[in-house]
Order: C-alpha cells, then sequence, then structure tokens
C-alpha cells in the first residue's frame, strides 16, 4: 500500500498542476473519520475555489474528471466520490489495502523506518539535579525523551540523547549539609535540623555508605569516601557520587540510557560562560541598572529584559542555559529538543533571544522544547504523595515497583504532554480491556497463540491475499497502512503519544477482526492469508512498541486458546 499511495499521491499532484497551475496547493490525503465515508479523503478542492473563482463543487467534479485519468487511480482506486461542500472520497481497491500485507512482512521491523538521512539531533532530557532519587516528573520525562529519539531513529536521524545536571551550586550544598547533619547524628525532627535540608530516607544511606568510606560508581563518574565527617568536600563529591549510581539505577530499571552527561560546572571551567557574557556585550543588547547587568529579551519578544549578572556578581541560571546551547550548537547539533517540565516555559524566550544576540548564527526557533506537566498518583482512589525513600514524593522506581516498567513507560506516554495526568495504580494492573497497556499487548499474545496454534504453509510471502476481503480485514490493512506516515508525522511535530493512540487504533481493528472471523479454518488457502494478515499486524505491533519501549509478550495470564481461535 506504500507503493499505491506514493503513485496516487503523484497522480494528485499532477491532477492539481493540471486543475490550478502555480496555485495548486501540495498533495495530500486525509483519513476520514467515519469508515463509511471512504478510505481517503482529499480537501483540496475547497481551498482552491476562491483562487480559481468557481464553487467548491464545481472545482471537485473537475479535479474528480483530472484524477480519472490517472494509470494510478484506474489501478489503485475502486471509487472516486463528491461528498458535502466539495470533499473527495476515496474507495481504495482490496488490492491496494491487501498489498500492506507483503510489505510488512518483507520489511520487518524495518518496516516503517527510513533510510540514514546524515542529520545529527540531540535530545536533552531528564537532567535531574543530583539531590535525590527521580521523581514520577522525572519519569514522564525520560518516557516522552526516550520515545522522541526512538522517534528520530526511525526516520534516519543520528540522535544523541543528552543528560544536563548542576554538580555545585545552593541545591548541592544542601545536599552536602544534610549529609554532614546525619552523619553527626541529627535527622529531621531534631532541633537544629534546617528546614530547608532533604529529609528522605536516602539521606541516611548515604551518611552509613560514606562512614563505611565506600566507592561509588556511576556512569559519568566514580569516588571513595574519606570517611571524616569534617570533610564537607568529600561528602559533597560522595553524595553526588552516589545519587547519580542511583538515578542510574532508576534510568536502567526503565530501559533508558544516555550518550553524554553534561556538568554545568564545566560552562564555567572552560570559560564558556565568560565568553558569552563577552559576546552579548559586544552585541549592544546588554545594559546595566541597579548595579545588574541586563540582556534586552524584549528584542527578541520576551517579556521583559532579563539579568545575566546580578549585582552581587553571581549570575543568573539563564545565563548559563545559553552558554549551554551556544555549545550544543557548536558541537554540530543543528537540530536540539529539550524535554523540561511547564515550569520552564519562561526560560524559552529568554534563552532564544539570548542566543540570537549572541550573534554566532544560530537561527530563530533554536532550540524546540517539549514540555510536559506533572503527574498525579493515584492508588486505592487516593492521591498518594508521600514515599518513605523520598521524603516528598513519589519515586519512578516506586511506579516501576507497583506496576511494571511496560505500564509505566506506556501510560506515561499515552497522553499529550502538555495535558495533566493522572498516573492510576489501580489501572495499571488490571488484566482487562480497560488497562490500555494490556489491551495492546494481549492484541500481540492472543496472535502469538493463533499462529502457534496454526499447522498449515508458513511461508506467507506465498499467501493468496486476494481472500482478504472481510470489511473487518479491510479496516485492519487500512489501518497497518497507516504506520509509516504515523510515525514521520509523529516526529515532526514532536508527538510520542500518537504511537500511542496508534497502537490502541491497531488492537482496537484486530480485536473487532478476531470477533468477527475465524482463523484457524478447514480452507487451506484462506487460513494461510489471514495467517499473513495476523503475522503482519503482530509485527506492526512490535515496531509501534519498540518506540514506546515497550516488550511485545508472546503469551499473558488471559491466553487464548485453539478453542477460542476457532469459533
Amino acid at each position: 500500500m506504500i507503493q499505491a499511495k506514493q503513485e496516487l499521491r503523484q497522480a494528485l499532484t499532477q491532477a492539481l498542476a493540471a486543475l490550478a497551475g502555480d496555485a495548486a496547493p501540495p498533495a495530500a490525503f486525509e483519513t476520514p473519520k467515519q469508515a463509511a465515508h471512504g478510505d481517503l479523503a482529499i480537501t483540496a478542492a475547497m481551498g482552491l475555489a476562491k483562487a480559481l473563482k468557481k464553487p467548491p463543487r464545481e472545482v471537485a467534479q473537475a479535479l474528480v474528471a483530472a484524477l480519472q485519468t490517472q494509470p494510478a487511480v484506474q489501478r489503485w482506486v475502486q471509487a472516486l466520490e463528491i461528498a458535502g461542500p466539495g470533499f473527495i472520497n476515496l474507495r481504495l481497491s482490496a488490492a491496494a489495502k491487501q498489498a500492506v500485507v507483503t510489505e510488512v512482512l518483507a520489511g520487518a521491523e524495518c518496516y516503517g523506518r527510513q533510510a540514514a538521512n546524515g542529520q545529527r539531533v540531540m535530545v536533552e532530557f531528564v537532567s535531574a539535579n543530583p539531590t535525590g532519587p527521580l521523581h514520577v516528573g522525572h519519569g514522564r520525562q525520560a518516557a516522552l525523551g526516550d520515545s522522541l529519539c526512538r522517534l528520530f531513529e526511525t526516520q534516519g536521524f543520528n540522535v544523541t540523547r543528552e543528560f544536563y545536571y548542576n554538580d555545585a551550586g545552593v541545591q548541592i550544598a544542601t545536599l552536602a549539609n544534610s549529609t554532614q547533619l546525619r552523619l553527626k547524628g541529627l535527622k529531621p525532627g531534631d532541633a537544629g535540623w534546617p528546614e530547608a535540608a532533604y529529609n528522605g530516607d536516602y539521606i541516611a544511606d548515604i551518611a552509613a555508605d560514606f562512614l563505611a568510606k565506600s566507592t561509588v560508581h556511576a556512569d559519568d563518574r566514580a569516588f571513595t569516601a574519606s570517611g571524616d565527617v569534617q570533610d564537607l568536600d568529600s561528602i559533597r563529591q560522595f553524595a553526588v557520587a552516589y545519587l547519580r549510581h542511583e538515578q542510574d539505577l532508576d534510568l536502567r530499571a526503565f530501559d533508558v540510557r544516555f550518550d553524554n552527561y553534561f556538568l554545568e560546572s564545566s560552562l564555567y571551567t572552560d570559560g564558556r560562560v565568560e565568553d558569552t557574557v563577552k559576546r552579548l556585550i559586544a552585541s549592544g543588547k546588554t545594559f546595566e541598572d541597579g548595579g545588574a547587568l541586563w540582556l534586552r529579551t524584549t528584542d527578541y519578544g520576551d517579556d521583559k529584559d532579563r539579568v545575566m549578572r546580578k549585582s552581587d556578581g553571581s549570575y543568573t541560571y539563564f545565563l548559563p542555559d545559553v552558554a549551554y546551547h551556544i555549545n550544543k550548537w557548536e558541537r554540530g547539533f543543528t537540530k536540539v529538543i529539550n524535554v523540561q517540565g511547564t515550569d520552564h516555559h519562561g526560560t524559552i524566550a529568554r534563552v532564544r533571544g539570548g542566543l540570537q544576540a549572541a550573534g554566532v548564527g544560530i537561527p530563530a526557533g533554536y532550540p524546540d522544547y517539549v514540555l510536559h506537566k506533572m503527574v498525579t498518583v493515584m492508588k486505592g482512589g487516593e492521591e498518594v504523595k508521600i514515599s518513605k525513600r523520598a521524603g516528598s514524593y513519589v519515586t519512578l522506581r516506586d511506579l516501576i515497583d507497583w506496576t511494571s516498567r511496560d505500564a509505566v513507560r506506556f501510560f506515561l506516554i499515552s497522553r499529550k504532554a502538555d495535558t495533566e495526568f493522572v498516573f492510576d495504580i489501580d489501572l495499571a494492573l488490571k488484566a482487562n480491556d480497560e488497562n490500555p497497556v494490556f489491551y495492546v499487548q494481549y492484541a500481540h499474545a492472543r496472535i502469538c497463540s493463533v499462529l502457534a496454534n496454526y499447522t498449515g504453509e508458513r511461508d506467507f510471502a506465498g499467501a493468496d491475499l486476494t481472500l482478504l476481503t472481510a470489511p473487518t480485514e479491510g479496516a485492519l490493512m487500512l489501518k497497518l497502512a497507516e504506520f509509516p506516515e504515523m510515525l514521520t508525522r509523529a516526529a515532526a511535530e514532536l508527538a510520542p503519544h500518537d504511537v500511542a493512540f496508534y497502537l490502541r487504533d491497531v488492537a482496537a481493528a484486530f480485536h473487532s477482526y478476531y470477533a468477527a472471523e475465524r482463523f484457524l479454518v478447514d480452507d487451506a488457502p484462506l487460513a494461510r492469508a489471514r495467517m499473513a494478515l495476523l503475522a503482519a499486524t503482530a509485527q506492526v505491533l512490535r515496531n509501534a512498541l519498540a518506540v514506546l519501549g515497550v516488550s511485545a509478550p508472546e503469551s499473558m495470564a488471559r491466553e487464548v486458546g485453539v478453542e477460542e481461535a476457532t469459533a
């Protein structure tokens, strides 16, 4: 069907050019919301009506006439119909739909993937400061960021995953002081315990290992504790390494990896912050007021100008952010995506403005952002707010321990990033159709069970696909054919949730097919053709689940049996 769509798009391009010349819009098909309206739709007539000064239906009639002369339309289209004010609905031939089975089986795990395009993209996500365990917000970032990376890999990009964190500053000082207080025997609630200190049990764990002079290994560092309660620098370095190790364990449990860890402190030690200050002053976009150095970010769409260097000589977070993104650009990443919480919304305009003022050739709109809202965790109908381990929030590891990695990854990607999300622990544990990840995985397991019980010819490449004429078969094949374009669109729109939506649609189409038809039938050619369609459906489910980092089990608790498959 990929070939059919490509040929039909070329045919539409030629028909539009013949009708409107230079005024012709790009050729595009849409998917009707209702199956009764056809398989594909063309809406170009409404847009062309004004330019051609003709009624939309008249334009649609002329476009249909032009399309009917095209060989691709004659080959792949069963009917062309004009509806409403000028919609053109296409009903594809059975052969066009059936072709997708061959395409999927031939492509296997590569179906939907594009060839390498030579372009690089960096996705920066999680970027948690090493001051405590990863919370559920970090988990949503991890699910979003990793799925985006996998999406871009399907489109042929060379993807780099980067983790940026502050290894100094006030929060790290608080971490070191909290650990030192634990080493001195104080604990939360005692007189002298600071209100700003970190209260989780993990602080006591760090203190105990520090006294034991343990060595900790993280992905980006290793450190051996001195054991000296008065050695605050050693406490700080050990605590950072300890929590980076803990974060690494969380991320491994979530099947998320990073190619590079970038330290905020390096921007200072390498002189990048000072160099950025010089660039911005040289641009003429800075001014001093109240002893502070400001940047005129309002020249670049910000709602107010921003302080770069405070009156005490210290820098605001805005400045190292600009220096960091100049560094990304200089490393050759012309496309960069930052996954952050919605509390970072205000930084977008000022960072982009700072990059423009720096005058290093960075285009407007760099970098791209995906902002996500936080997650509310519900269990037993009540909100869960506290984790004993963390002290004040639910951790990513809590979610994984309570449910499963697959459930957490699927759930956290199942809504648009900028919408509130309620993670229902009870729902994630249900083994029924209410649970979306179970619904999708069960579709794959069901197919695997049917295929395991099939005793006929397994060379599906030779199956007679012309026998696949049932309405539910046509609907399922159309859905499989959407996969490559869905991936391309989801990557372009930075919308990994589209993959979760698509998976539920494929699962629904399969379950409808399963309820309507028999598979292990006596008619050997028909059984073989249906096995080919099932094998193709399982492949697409696996490919799409892989984009989300979710497994495709071959069996589940409610495993379908031979009697159910032949009923």
